[in-house]
């Protein structure tokens, strides 16, 4: 195994990016977002890049950011760095993303998904949101997000319970696209990255970022108060609770401030 945080590869025009710390559940900390902002740098710049896919190495997809970083200081660097959490959910791409699930697609490794274009899951892969439990809130487009892809109401739930779901309600409430076997979210993420890389890539630019410019809208209306609120919450006791929690694994005890 590489001990590059991330992988890129590139063939028959897909790039493929894998984050690449199976030991810490692909958690992300300041260097992964440095490498996954340069892989994606590397798709933007590349013309004979059609289609990119966004995945994670071992059994998770990613479990959102690395608490240990946070609690050691690095949470503005991962949250608020060029390109919003992990290097990529606020970056304007020009070209479709799928993310290939596995495992799980938790907190900022959830939206991380999110910001893609299509989404393929294994059968057995688990989703949530569960910043609330550990004192924080969805920050990195879950809350922005989320109540615009799909029903308000089942966002909600989502959000505010920061109970997990599985690939069959994902694909039912419209989070995901397709629900794979076991180990076979990867291949089917590339089959349908093939499909479009066989089509008039200007054509596929064009037609991408007109079926996104509303939710860009809503991005663009709503990301500073995102900013401003989990910038808050991120300095307050009970998020500094909820991390230490975490950590020691044990249950936070919550002051509400």
């Amino acid at each position: 195994m590489s001990d590059e945080v991330v992988l890129y590869h590139v063939e028959n025009g897909v790039a493929t990016v894998t984050l690449n710390r199976p030991d810490q559940r692909n958690a992300i900390n300041p260097e992964v977002c440095d490498a996954i902002r340069a892989a994606f740098d590397q798709v933007e710049a590349n013309p004979d890049v059609r289609v990119a896919i966004l995945t994670g190495a071992g059994t998770l997809f990613c479990a959102g950011m690395d608490l240990k970083a946070f609690a050691g200081g690095a949470g503005d660097t991962i949250l608020f760095g060029e390109y919003g959490f992990g290097g990529f959910v606020k970056r304007c791409r020009t070209k479709p993303v799928i993310a290939a699930v596995e495992g799980a697609a938790l907190a900022g490794g959830f939206e991380m998904m999110l910001a893609c274009d299509m989404v393929v899951a294994g059968a057995s892969a688990q989703f949530a949101l569960p910043e609330v439990r550990i004192g924080l809130i969805p920050g990195a487009g879950g809350a922005v997000r989320l109540p615009v892809a799909i029903p308000r109401v089942r966002a909600n739930e989502i959000l505010l319970t920061g109970k997990p779901f599985t690939a069959q309600e994902a694909a039912d409430w419209g989070v995901i696209n397709r629900v794979t076997a076991d180990g076979d979210a990867l291949m089917t993420a590339k089959t349908i990255a093939a499909d479009i890389a066989s089509n008039a890539p200007l054509a596929v630019r064009h037609t991408l970022a007109i079926a996104t410019a509303a939710h860009a809208e809503n991005d663009t209306a709503h990301w500073p108060a995102n900013d401003r609120i989990i910038a808050k919450i991120g300095q307050s006791a009970d998020a500094a609770e909820g991390a230490r929690a975490f950590v020691e694994k044990r249950a936070p005890v919550w002051q509400g401030k």
